[in-house]
C-alpha cells in the first residue's frame, strides 16, 4: 500500500530533527567530558549554550511542522512528547556543566570518569534507537535497545548509592556535600532522560507493530 506521503513526493521532516536533536544532546556529554579535562580557567559555557540553542530552534522547527504537516509517519502526540525527552538531556547537561565553573575547587578530585562514560554510553543509545524510527519500527531492535538504557540507568543508581556513601561518610566538608549530592542528582537526570526518550520510542513502536 502506497502512503499519502510518498504519493505526494514528500519526506518526513520529523524523522530528520528528531535525529538531529539526539545528536545535539550527544554532543553536549562529549562537552562535558571535554569541560572536566580542561583547567577551571579554561572552562566555558559557551559550548553549551550554543548547543542548547541549536537544540531549542530544533525543538522549534518541530512544532512548526506540527503545524504544518499533515502527512507523516508519526503521530502528534509522539513526536511532542519524544522531542521533549530528547531536549531535556542537553539542557540537564548544561546545568551540571554551571555547577562545575561555579565551583571548580568542589570538583577537584573527583573522579567523574564512570559516569561520564555511562553518560556518553546511554547519549548514543538514544541516537541509535531514535534512528531505529526510520527504518520502519522493528520492534525487537528497540527493544533491546531500550533494555540498554534501563540497564545503564540501573548501573548509574548503583554508582550514585557508593558515591552518597562516600559524601555521607563525614570526610566531607558540609558544603561540598551540598554541592556534590546536586551535582550527582542532576547526572542521574541525565540517565533518566535518555530512558525517558527510550520508553517514548518504544511505546511508538509498540502502537504500530
Amino acid at each position: 500500500m502506497i502512503s499519502l506521503q510518498k504519493f505526494f513526493g514528500k519526506t518526513d521532516v520529523f524523522y530528520d530533527l528528531l535525529e538531529a536533536s539526539a545528536e545535539e544532546a550527544r554532543l553536549s556529554v562529549q562537552a562535558l567530558t571535554t569541560l572536566l579535562s580542561q583547567s577551571a580557567n579554561d572552562r566555558s559555557l559557551e559550548t553549551f549554550i550554543l548547543s542548547r540553542r541549536k537544540d531549542k530552534q530544533i525543538t522549534e522547527k518541530i512544532d512548526e511542522a506540527l503545524c504544518r504537516t499533515f502527512v507523516s509517519d508519526l503521530e502528534r502526540e509522539d513526536v511532542e512528547a519524544l522531542a521533549n525527552a530528547i531536549y531535556k538531556i542537553p539542557k540537564t547537561v548544561e546545568k551540571i556543566a554551571e555547577r562545575i565553573i561555579i565551583a571548580p575547587d568542589r570538583v577537584q578530585g573527583v573522579n567523574f570518569s564512570k559516569h561520564l562514560k555511562m553518560m556518553q554510553e546511554a547519549a548514543d543509545t538514544v541516537i541509535i534507537i531514535v534512528q531505529e524510527l526510520r527504518k520502519k519500527l522493528h520492534l525487537e531492535k528497540v527493544k533491546d535497545h531500550n533494555a540498554k538504557l534501563q540497564f545503564i540507568e540501573g548501573e548509574a543508581d548503583k554508582l550514585m548509592l557508593e558515591m552518597l556513601g562516600d559524601l555521607y561518610s563525614g570526610k566531607h566538608e558540609c558544603v561540598s556535600v551540598i554541592y556534590l549530592k546536586d551535582l550527582y542528582d542532576l547526572m542521574e537526570k541525565v540517565y533518566d532522560r535518555c530512558r525517558d526518550a527510550g520508553n517514548v520510542v518504544s511505546h511508538i513502536v509498540l502502537k504500530y507493530s
